[in-house]
């Protein structure tokens, strides 16, 4: 008996929609990277302290206040990177949130400064 119910519930099912042209739904190709996008510039807010201080105690502390930083070695030195960020405009709206919540947290010599952003190697 199970299993005439089985099959009358998989032929009910595999009926549906039966006699209707639709297609499922074609992806839209996703656009390569082309060289003028490649080309656009990119800026960041490098956040770094006065006195040396550990990169995975910064980048938490970034992460508690929902900046997600980036880290990038540069000549042997760990760079923390917030971005990228598409404008130099947003970089320093970026820039001023980030110094706003350092003052907040009583974070002293941190400094922020916008820079570019390196290019993917």
């Amino acid at each position: 008996m199970r299993k005439l119910a089985w099959v009358i519930a998989v032929l009910a099912l595999a009926g549906c929609g039966e006699g209707r042209d639709v297609e499922a739904p074609k992806p839209k190709a996703v656009a390569s990277s082309t060289p003028a996008a490649a080309a656009a510039p990119q800026w960041a807010v490098e956040v770094r302290g006065e006195t040396p201080q550990a990169v995975s105690d910064l980048t938490g502390w970034l992460i508690e206040h929902s900046f997600m930083s980036t880290v990038v070695r540069e000549d042997g030195k760990d760079r923390v990177l917030v971005g990228p960020l598409s404008s130099e405009a947003e970089a320093q709206a970026k820039q001023e949130q980030i110094t706003a919540a350092l003052v907040r947290a009583k974070k002293r010599n941190i400094e922020t400064q916008v820079v570019d952003y390196p290019p993917a190697r």
